[in-house]
């Protein structure tokens, strides 16, 4: 099956054991994960970065060791990414970080979406119909690169605004973006 053609173009093969080996170094300093959760966290960060195209619960079937109802059951579960990313950022990086904050706006068609309005869209340069993620990441400025902590969809609601909304998400998150850097930068357009 590695020698078939369809196969190379689906998935990249490389030597795993130096990032399962990171990976399980991050994961041993979080609390309340078991092992058996740490073997599935590793094989679906692996699966994640081999994969080209579309990740689904049925690709990670056709090339991981789980079915596909496993997969479906273990993303049902909570997994705290942000304590994860930063370990990693904190593991693997200069240690000299400033925090940054950008909305971004995602195509989406129809109206049963949660979260579905309008925001505003650079590229477009207005505003479009669609999803918003806000997203949280330490920016290394020895190393001049950035390390994603967390995505954060932006869900619309009448009963607060968007400045309040990124307000919140930072708020809610102080103590672990303090923990990081005590300077933040946010870039967002809010009419």
């Amino acid at each position: 099956m590695i020698d078939s053609p369809i196969y190379e173009k689906v998935m990249t093969i490389r030597d795993q054991k130096p990032y399962k080996k990171l990976i399980y170094s991050v994961l041993e300093k979080l609390p309340n994960i078991n092992q058996w959760r740490k073997v599935f966290v590793i094989e679906t960060l692996i699966l994640f970065m081999s994969i080209r195209g579309r990740v689904n619960f049925l690709q990670l079937a056709r090339y991981g060791k789980y079915k596909e109802q496993r997969y479906r059951q273990q993303f049902e579960k909570t997994f705290d990414f942000l304590a994860y990313n930063t370990e990693f950022t904190l593991s693997q990086g200069s240690g000299n970080y400033a925090i940054a904050f950008d909305p971004s706006y995602v195509s989406k068609s129809g109206k049963q979406t949660p979260g579905v309005g309008w925001y505003w869209s650079g590229c477009a340069n207005s505003a479009k119909w669609g999803l918003e993620i806000g997203g949280l990441a330490a920016i290394d400025i020895d190393n001049h690169t950035a390390f994603h902590l967390e995505a954060i969809q932006t869900l619309n609601s009448v009963e607060q605004s968007l400045s309040d909304w990124y307000g919140e998400i930072i708020s809610d998150r102080k103590d672990t973006l303090a923990s990081i850097s005590k300077y933040c930068g946010c870039r967002c357009l809010v009419f």
